[in-house]
């Protein structure tokens, strides 16, 4: 019987992969993943052999590693950030029953909520929420509810995949729900590209961020009426100070 890892590689960039993570990658025979991560990390494992699939191809990545590890391989089946968020183990962990008794290690890894927090200063010093805005998978009456409760509990919040081609005006729309518990200067940020090329961060307040683009690659953050700009960087103080 083989073995499965399941990997989370942060944004792609080498400088955020773990060490468990490049020791999974190492003892693999196979590496599986989102086209665009298996591309990522093809010129440090350049002799790899892969496979990969495209988006909505999720079902059918896992099923192929499960398929490979109860033939006796080693697999890696890569995600970006953590494995376990928005990731692969999910479902991999629910495919599983129907593979017999695979070995399964998960390997967690650096999600863009902490390297895109990391990059703005310190926005989630303090309690905070993470939603996705992607109603592909979750309804979105859902996702406006989850806004709706974070804002009133005074969560900072990060949000994921704010906007894609189809969904050009989600966070837009995310924003007008914040604003109806936030008062417009609430100190926002958005990192865009993590540890790639092009990588770039903003400040600004919700009442401007509501009218910026966005994308899948951007990752947002909204502050709690504790958040402050401090020195150009984006603070959620816990409270040491007082």
């Amino acid at each position: 019987m083989g073995k499965l890892y399941v990997v989370g590689i942060g944004p792609g960039d080498g400088r955020y992969l773990t060490e468990a993570a490049r020791t999974a990658i190492d003892e693999a025979e196979l590496l599986c993943g989102y086209t665009l991560y298996v591309e990522l990390l093809k010129p440090l494992w350049p002799e790899k052999p892969t496979y990969s699939t495209g988006m909505t191809g999720e079902v059918e990545r896992c099923r192929w590693c499960l398929e490979q590890a109860g033939s006796g391989k080693t697999v890696a089946l890569v995600c970006s950030g953590d494995a376990g968020v928005y990731g692969m183990a999910a479902p991999v962990l629910e495919l599983a029953p129907e593979y017999g008794g695979t070995e399964i290690e998960i390997v967690p890894g650096v999600t863009a909520a902490l390297t895109g927090g990391a990059l703005l200063g310190a926005p989630l010093g303090h309690d905070f929420c993470v939603i996705s805005l992607s109603d592909r998978l979750t309804e979105w009456s859902l996702i406006e509810q989850r806004l709706r409760c974070a804002a009133r509990g005074n969560f900072a919040i990060c949000l994921y995949n704010p906007a894609s081609r189809h969904r050009k005006d989600y966070l837009q729309r995310a924003c007008d729900i914040l604003l109806e518990e936030l008062a417009p200067e609430t100190v926002c940020g958005l990192t865009r590209n993590i540890g790639r090329e092009g990588e770039s961060i903003r400040i600004l307040p919700l009442k401007q961020l509501r009218d910026t683009e966005a994308d899948m690659f951007t990752t947002v953050f909204i502050g709690s009426t504790l958040t402050r700009e401090i020195r150009g960087r984006m603070v959620t103080p816990r409270g040491y100070r007082t």
